[in-house]
């Protein structure tokens, strides 16, 4: 099975590819003709507090990854953690998903972590940002009841069943050590040893909660992105802030989850075209997500560099 699907991986991958190109294209062609008529704003102001937003979250966010490397056994200075984690992210955007994790493991062997603690942060931190997800969306869901344009195709129940996506982190904070024997199974899959770690449920509660607080601090950045572009009211879009807020962190999640594609190419921007589309309009929508890509990657460019900047690698321990 292995092999077979190690023959066909690369052609799937490009299919996907392709096929979420295809889908940017289809969802910006439905919408040409609200986009021509679009009248364009830039709103600094908003424009600001979207930059500020993403910045707590990208500290936030390596902070909580800096902890977890910290309980598999590697340490790292906040600088340091910082440049790996740009610097690396840069490479999302390769077709083949393993770019980031083998350049963080090289980034992190120049400071003197070992690859395995490296590697099991990343898996460990993996889990619990979708388990936040889950998180936000088993909220979210029922207590709004939009599915987008799902809404009416779907049973009314259909948003409350979404409240068992929580679920998993409720299992996982009863039993955290079960996280750590499905880290040790997915980690010899891949080949490697399985470590000897010990997860608490306080350890595993302070990152979900860390990592929540990370995706709405997303969330608010594009909340103020779309309202520094759009020619409507700040008063109606703030109206509708709470969707806006999670519609699109769920959306990350969803690209993040989808190994196929490039940095959830297609899949972020359709899926939040789907939740967002009968609320604000497709054209508000399909240019808020699209001007949200290219935010976070001029971002993460400014990262990376502000990683070089500050902090600068220690020698490479030879042994």
């Amino acid at each position: 099975m292995t092999k077979h699907w190690r023959r066909w991986k690369h052609p799937v991958q490009i299919t996907f590819f392709l096929l979420s190109l295809l889908f940017l294209a289809w969802m910006i062609a439905g919408q040409w003709q609200a986009l021509r008529a679009y009248e364009w704003h830039l709103r600094a102001g908003w424009l600001a507090l979207a930059g500020a937003t993403l910045a707590l979250s990208w500290l936030l966010e390596v902070a909580v990854w800096r902890r977890l490397l910290g309980i598999v056994g590697g340490r790292l200075h906040y600088g340091a953690a910082w440049r790996i984690w740009f610097l690396s992210a840069i490479t999302r955007y390769i077709p083949g998903n393993i770019w980031q994790p083998l350049s963080m493991t090289m980034l992190a062997r120049e400071q003197n972590v070992r690859a395995m603690a490296t590697i099991a942060s990343i898996v460990i931190y993996q889990m619990v940002n979708l388990m936040a997800a889950g998180l936000i969306a088993a909220a979210y869901f029922p207590l709004t009841g939009n599915l987008g344009l799902l809404t009416h195709l779907l049973p009314a129940a259909a948003a409350r069943w979404m409240a068992l996506l929580a679920l998993p982190m409720l299992i996982f904070l009863l039993r955290p050590m079960w996280l750590v024997q499905i880290m040790n199974w997915l980690l010899q899959k891949m080949g490697r040893d399985p470590l000897p770690l010990r997860l608490t449920t306080c350890e595993l509660l302070l990152a979900l909660l860390l990592t929540t607080g990370v995706w709405l601090l997303l969330g608010c950045s594009f909340l103020f992105l779309t309202l520094s572009l759009s020619a409507a009211p700040p008063a109606s879009l703030l109206s509708l802030a709470v969707h806006l807020i999670a519609a699109y962190p769920l959306s990350y999640a969803a690209g993040y989850i989808s190994f196929l594609t490039p940095s959830g190419l297609g899949v972020r921007e359709g899926v939040a075209y789907l939740l967002l589309a009968p609320l604000i309009g497709g054209a508000t929508v399909t240019i808020a997500a699209l001007a949200m890509r290219l935010w976070l990657v001029l971002g993460e460019l400014a990262g990376a560099g502000a990683g070089l900047l500050l902090n600068r690698p220690s020698p490479r321990n030879r042994e």
